[in-house]
């Protein structure tokens, strides 16, 4: 059902350093900030051959991300977010199989334009899953 590593998405105390690190230490191609008002983020993308880092920072009071990194002042990884080629059949499947959807179980447009949805890390060993929907986007770009 899962697709590609879409992106794995980091915490940072301070965006501006964040994305000087990666595009001067590590060389790496970064996207200019955007806000997020709906997410409560504003988040920067390190483009990678294979793959993508997002770097998020918190975005306006009650942001999802500011209490995560109050426990973690120094930032750290937050969720990894994986392609499905439909999103309301993989809801669908994992609820199903047991598995939670975060808010009210109905994808929202993420960071690329496309639906996402959250699963619950306790059904995932720990870790914040993101499911992002591409096929659609992909049909789009081919036509």
């Amino acid at each position: 059902m899962i697709g590609k590593l879409n992106h794995v998405a980091i915490v940072v105390p301070d965006l501006a350093a964040a994305s000087a690190l990666y595009r001067n230490a590590l060389g790496a191609a970064v996207t200019q900030p955007v806000p997020l008002p709906d997410h409560g983020v504003t988040t920067v993308f390190v483009e990678l051959p294979n793959t993508k880092i997002e770097l998020l920072h918190p975005l306006g009071e009650g942001s999802p991300v500011q209490k995560f990194l109050d426990g973690n002042p120094s930032g750290g990884m937050h969720h990894v977010c994986y392609e499905v080629e439909d999103i309301h059949a993989a809801i669908e499947h994992l609820v199903a199989e047991g598995a939670r959807v975060l808010g009210d179980g109905k994808p929202r447009t993420g960071a690329h334009g496309l639906p996402v949805v959250f699963l619950h890390p306790k059904d995932f060993c720990g870790t914040l899953v993101e499911l992002e929907e591409v096929a659609g986007a992909r049909a789009a770009s081919a036509g």
